[in-house]
């Protein structure tokens, strides 16, 4: 049986994508307990920093050029 404590919420996994603070933050809080909770949560950190990154560069390259 898989370990339902193991796995990181929808709303956690939202929340960490579009503030990558408290992806960041719930890895390291759960990465030696919840080893996938915490992957998780670091890869939707990392994907919610470089969207952040594209699209302040394409903000500012065409749309407020």
């Amino acid at each position: 049986m898989k370990d339902h404590k193991d796995q990181l919420s929808w709303f956690w996994f939202i929340v960490s994508n579009t503030l990558p603070p408290v992806g960041f933050f719930l890895y390291f809080r759960h990465r030696k307990a919840y080893p996938n909770k915490a992957k998780r949560a670091l890869i939707s950190a990392i994907t919610g920093v470089s969207v952040a990154v594209l699209g302040g560069y394409i903000m500012n390259a065409f749309i407020l050029n």
